[in-house]
């Protein structure tokens, strides 16, 4: 038998919700109205993949995703799939698979990730994205 949900991760689960329909939609504004002004944003440095860089703010995650839906296409089948949503307090870990082809080359890519995702007052804090970062990397790249 499972414990019953907190009030806060009942909170945090349908944020998290939230936010991966509103990615699926693919209206970049309507993914960051879920964070605060202020984000704590981690996806590791590729300089091969142009959407990613330092983001710290609500206009800032609308960009990343402005920028990852002008640089890759979707395939087949290939929406990002979530396998699990693990919630703990404010605390969220999404896992999953992220595929997709790369607009400038056409190479298809596959990765695995994890995403940790917090929320305070309502709002997304917190997105530290960890990625096969060398699938994707590959699919940039030239030749």
């Amino acid at each position: 038998m499972t414990n019953p949900l907190t009030p806060q991760e009942t909170e945090t689960r349908a944020l998290v919700e939230a936010f991966a329909a509103r990615v699926t939609e693919g209206d970049p504004e309507r993914v960051a109205a879920l964070f605060a002004e202020r984000v704590d944003w981690m996806i590791a440095d590729n300089p091969d993949v142009p959407w990613i860089r330092p983001r710290s703010t609500r206009a800032d995650v609308a960009d990343h995703f402005t920028e990852l839906a002008a640089g890759v296409e979707p395939v087949a089948g290939g929406e990002p799939v979530v396998g699990a949503v693990l919630v703990d307090g404010a605390d969220a870990v999404v896992t999953g698979m992220l595929t997709g082809r790369v607009r400038a080359t056409g190479k298809p890519f596959r990765a695995p990730y994890a995403l940790r995702l917090t929320v305070e007052q309502g709002l997304l804090t917190r997105y530290h994205l960890y990625e096969d970062g060398v699938a994707v990397a590959a699919a940039c790249r030239e030749g």
